[in-house]
């Protein structure tokens, strides 16, 4: 909650270094803990990502008298995010155009007049929340007078690369909770996800097990068939099934940009939602938040943009 003035400039695992943790409480717990805040290892995350995070627990754990906790969805992804999306979409009349890729966003005199599409066409906006990562920001702000600054901003924060394995096995694997974190696991699984225990899902072809791995730095270099294979070899050490368990199908998903990177000197780096033309907003994990780069830094995000769009008076 006191910070020192360095954080920043340390690795998390130097601040671990420096406060004395034993090792093997960070090889129980705060190596993984880190490792999931900011999707990068001890070795190259900035301190200060974790010691935020962690700060904000706190205080919200304090305002609200609950303990902090790590959810997880209950049900599919499709149901958590776009199901009920569409309902209230259809319900106020939004329309959504997918494969719509926007070049540019459009200002004159101050003001937002509208948003440039790669087909060559333009739609006119009163407004734009800019929600997109830092990957793909380039050229959409070049009307903005501080889009140097920003597009400066979202290249240095870089990307960091996650794999996720789709595992379907013959039989259940032998896990207790809805998903596990695996000591000494780092660069090959981070966590395994129990779809069954999570979502209620059935067996009746296989059972699903989602494997991840942040900060694949190396691993998203293998071949699917060289992921799939060092998986099952730690898997094996863990989970006396697997020693018989066939695998009926393993779907490896790589995200070499899955979200911006958190390391040295990166602090201060995210730009706030706010702009200096005030019918433009931006939007993203990447932006100023409370969070690192995780789900709930994106919501915040867009919760205090469209905050800032609707606190305007000259909006229809």
């Amino acid at each position: 909650m006191r910070q020192p003035a360095d954080l920043g400039e340390l690795t998390t695992e130097q601040w671990f270094q420096r406060v004395g943790m034993p090792t093997k409480a960070r090889a129980a717990l705060w190596d993984w803990l880190a490792l999931g805040i900011a999707a990068e290892p001890v070795q190259r995350e900035s301190a200060k990502v974790s010691a935020d995070v962690m700060s904000t627990g706190i205080r919200l754990g304090v305002r609200h008298r609950r303990a902090v906790t790590i959810g997880y969805p209950t049900t599919d992804l499709d149901t958590l995010y776009v199901t009920g999306a569409q309902r209230v979409f259809q319900r106020h009349g939004v329309d959504v155009r997918h494969r719509a890729v926007a070049r540019r966003i459009h200002i004159a005199d101050g003001k937002v007049t509208g948003v440039a599409l790669a087909d060559g066409s333009a739609l006119p906006a009163d407004a734009v929340v800019c929600a997109v990562p830092n990957s793909s920001i380039a050229g959409l702000l070049d009307d903005l007078p501080e889009h140097a600054e920003i597009y400066a901003a979202a290249d240095e924060l870089g990307y960091t690369p996650i794999v996720s394995t789709n595992l379907y096995l013959d039989r259940p694997l032998g896990t207790t909770a809805e998903f596990e974190a695996l000591i000494g696991g780092t660069g090959v699984i981070d966590e395994v996800f129990d779809r069954q225990l999570m979502t209620g899902r059935g067996t009746d072809k296989a059972w699903l097990y989602c494997l991840t791995t942040s900060g694949a730095y190396e691993q998203i270099r293998k071949t699917n068939d060289e992921i799939v294979a060092e998986q099952l070899d730690l898997l094996r050490r863990y989970y006396p099934a697997m020693a018989s368990a066939r695998v009926v199908q393993a779907h490896v998903v790589r995200m070499p940009k899955a979200t911006f990177s958190q390391v040295l000197s990166t602090d201060g780096l995210r730009p706030d939602q706010r702009t200096s033309v005030p019918t433009l907003v931006l939007a993203g994990d990447w932006t100023a938040t409370d969070w690192s780069a995780t789900m709930e830094s994106a919501v915040q995000s867009a919760a205090r943009a469209v905050d800032l769009l609707l606190a305007l008076p000259s909006l229809p």
